[in-house]
C-alpha cells in the first residue's frame, strides 16, 4: 500500500512503488464493473502525458488510485505531491493495456 506523510494540516506527500500499481490493476480486474471508466480513460489519456506525468484527477478518475491510500483521503488537504517512479507508470499502463478491451465493452453495455 502507498506511504503517505502528512507534511502538515494541509499537505501530505505520497510514495508508490511498482507494487502499488500491481495492487491498482489486480482492483480493477477484480471490481471491471466498478472501475471500467477508469481503465478506459487513463489508458486513452496516459500517453498524452509521456504515461509518467498523469493525474488522477484530471479526467475524473482517483478511484484506483485513492483504494491504494487506504484511509486517507487526499481532497481533504490542500496539496499533495505524488512520489512514483516511473516503472509505477510503465506498469499501470501495462495492466490497464490488459483490461481495456473488456472495460470498454463494460462501459458499452451499461
Amino acid at each position: 500500500m502507498a506511504n503517505v506523510t502528512v507534511v502538515d494540516e494541509q499537505t501530505i506527500e505520497i510514495h508508490v512503488t511498482m507494487d502499488d500499481a500491481v495492487m491498482m490493476i489486480r482492483e480493477a480486474s477484480q471490481h471491471l464493473d466498478e472501475y471500467a471508466f477508469e481503465v478506459v480513460t487513463m489508458y486513452e489519456k496516459m500517453p498524452e502525458f509521456q504515461y509518467t506525468y498523469f493525474c488522477f484527477y484530471a479526467y475524473d478518475t482517483p478511484k484506483l488510485f485513492e483504494k491504494m491510500l487506504g484511509d486517507t483521503d487526499p481532497k481533504q488537504y490542500l496539496s499533495f505531491s505524488l512520489d512514483a517512479p516511473d516503472a509505477f507508470f510503465y506498469s499501470l499502463y501495462g495492466g490497464l493495456a490488459g483490461l481495456y478491451e473488456r472495460a470498454k465493452q463494460r462501459l458499452a453495455s451499461a
